[in-house]
């Protein structure tokens, strides 16, 4: 996928776009992306996945994103597969930030921002709305391997066994953006600026997205407090955590071996969320 390609997609299907500045975007996991003039973005699947998490995302945000307190990237254009590149691909509006995954968030008042933001989105969805997938705690990718890695094992089970036998939710389920990690949010001077990537959005119990306390933030429990989360649903919320901070390990791990795919500079930030869970 390169300029070219991005350029002849967007003279068959948005000519007006066309002629926008073009700058490829380093990172992301499942789209590449580009950015597009200075207030838009293209998003094309790197995988052969099907287009059902750009569908799902391009019916529901919009309607999402006039309630949420920071800038989120509203989809504008849902386009076609075609000869030229044979999946759904979509154009957004652009967050603008760096990277949480390059530009930690530092700020200790980014706390109460997330809280805001997840209390904003945390709202009961209407008939019909899709059903998250983060709705049963399961270990992560890599789990054991980096269990072996570490060698932490009795902590990280005490964290997870807790976890597990906490009561379940029992609320109506909500909006969860559903994969709050640091490359899914965008930061400027230490301070959170926006939320990206709502490819997972669906509805379920809170526990999931409030894992990100522990996996963005220096200060969890400011965070906690200003949502206001009961015992049960922080206990589970730590399992959730756990997993990601696993994952994150895992991909520094792989990074390390030369396994495509991986991330090095995301070791530091599983460990340091794992560091802040133990």
């Amino acid at each position: 996928m390169d300029e070219e390609l991005v350029r002849t997609l967007l003279k068959e299907q948005h000519p007006d776009l066309a002629d926008l500045e073009l700058k490829e975007i380093v990172g992301g996991w499942g789209n590449q992306m580009w950015r597009l003039g200075d207030d838009l973005a293209v998003r094309m699947p790197r995988g052969n996945q099907g287009p059902e998490p750009l569908r799902r995302e391009h019916q529901w945000l919009p309607s999402l994103a006039a309630q949420l307190p920071l800038p989120v990237p509203t989809p504008l254009h849902l386009c076609d597969p075609s000869d030229a590149f044979p999946r759904t691909w979509m154009i957004t509006t652009w967050v603008h930030g760096e990277p949480a995954d390059h530009a930690p968030i530092t700020d200790p008042a980014a706390a109460d921002v997330l809280a805001d933001f997840l209390k904003a989105l945390h709202t009961e969805p209407p008939a019909g709305a899709p059903v998250s997938e983060r709705s049963t705690l399961a270990p992560s990718p890599g789990w054991d391997e980096v269990q072996a890695h570490l060698g932490r094992a009795d902590e990280i089970r005490a964290v997870w066994d807790d976890a597990i036998s906490a009561p379940k939710w029992d609320g109506a389920p909500v909006w969860l953006h559903g994969d709050l990690h640091p490359a899914n949010v965008v930061v400027a001077d230490g301070m959170l600026t926006g939320v990206v990537d709502f490819e997972e959005i669906g509805a379920g119990e809170p526990a999931s997205d409030l894992a990100a306390a522990w996996i963005l933030l220096p200060e969890p429990e400011r965070f906690l407090d200003a949502y206001g989360a009961d015992e049960a649903t922080v206990r589970r919320a730590r399992g959730w955590a756990l997993t990601r901070a696993l994952f994150l390990i895992a991909m520094g791990i792989n990074g390390e071996k030369g396994i495509p795919g991986g991330k090095t500079h995301w070791g530091p930030i599983g460990h340091a969320a794992l560091d802040r869970l133990l």
